[in-house]
């Protein structure tokens, strides 16, 4: 197949075009050529979505089987571009985002719960905001029809991620020491691997298929205690797991999902968050490697890397908790 793909040298982007190739389909990439260089055998073309001229430029004298969004962030941004390739294209895969959904985290989810109300032809320069993921959904659809799949992503892990939730626990279990357990041992989390998504949205398009599709890991496929023992056991640390509650970390003023990464309390607002249905998914031929199996290839990728030299951030905030506030939570748990 010839497949376009938006983004491309970054962690999902990334894991696509390394799949795509290792297939054997001819991949054109289009991204600005700043996250990353460029991928071995495909066409790159270096410009900004947001330029007209850039994707004029991209259009011109090419046409693709498929397209893959995995860049969309703007509804404005997408419908352009779904506008300008909805006679060059066969099929536009869009890597939404269970974000897009009205009701979660704090209800479970499936491809038929609602999304967020957020026309497609949404002004441009929006803030960062769950609703924005279903504007591009809609404007994808728009143009496309029912040449689309959509693809509810859920927490992503795996080697070359970008965000750092999964990096900076790695990282800290690597210093050793007494280290914060979050929550409950045995609560439940859905994770799935980068690659393990690219193989599913390829299989998508190698199949014909259409449709919305959670996607990602499976309902107790992990926990958190056995994520940050994956850890341990990856690192070789001298590295002690202090269980922490709830109450007691949320009393310390830590912050759920950014000061301790993956970590949100059990109350109602987050009661859905792993829970997500992805049978549909599974139906369709998405497969997950075992968690410890990520851990592992990921903190391989980081010792390759070297130290980052930036902290991790989510947007503007960034991961991860201080280590002066780490030890009085620490002495509270004794």
């Amino acid at each position: 197949m010839d497949i376009l793909i938006l983004g491309g040298s970054s962690f999902l982007g990334r894991a696509y075009v390394t799949d795509a190739v290792a297939r054997g389909h001819r991949v054109t990439t289009f991204n600005r050529g700043v996250s990353g260089p460029d991928h071995e055998g495909v066409e790159a073309v270096h410009g900004d979505r947001n330029a007209p001229d850039d994707l004029a430029r991209l259009v011109a004298d090419r046409s693709w089987d498929a397209v893959v969004d995995t860049s969309g962030q703007q509804p404005y941004a997408v419908a352009r571009t779904a506008r300008l390739l909805r006679d060059r294209a066969g099929h536009y895969s869009f890597v939404s985002s269970v974000h897009a959904f009205a009701e979660w985290p704090a209800k479970a989810v499936d491809e038929s719960a609602p999304t967020l109300d957020c026309p497609a032809d949404t002004p441009p320069d929006q803030p960062p905001a769950n609703a924005l993921k279903a504007g591009c959904e809609r404007a994808v659809t728009e143009h496309f029809g029912d040449r689309v799949s959509l693809l509810n992503c859920g927490l992503l892990i795996g080697p070359y991620e970008n965000v750092g939730r999964l990096p900076w626990w790695l990282e800290r279990i690597a210093r050793g020491g007494r280290v914060v357990l979050p929550g409950d041992p045995g609560r439940a989390v859905q994770l799935i691997d980068a690659r393990d998504f690219a193989a599913f949205g390829l299989g998508l398009l190698e199949s014909g298929r259409t449709g919305r599709y959670v996607t990602t890991g499976p309902t107790g496929g992990t926990t958190v205690g056995g994520l940050l023992q994956a850890c341990v056991d990856a690192t070789g640390a001298e590295a002690e797991l202090v269980p922490v509650d709830d109450d007691t970390l949320l009393a310390a003023g830590v912050q759920p999902w950014t000061e301790l990464p993956l970590w949100t309390p059990d109350n109602p607002d987050w009661a859905g968050i792993w829970q997500a249905d992805t049978s549909r998914a599974r139906a369709a031929g998405l497969r997950t490697r075992p968690v410890e199996e990520t851990v592992h290839d990921t903190w391989a990728w980081l010792r390759r890397r070297g130290p980052r030299t930036t902290p991790y951030t989510q947007g503007s905030t960034p991961l991860g908790i201080a280590a002066e506030k780490e030890e009085k939570v620490l002495a509270q748990a004794r």
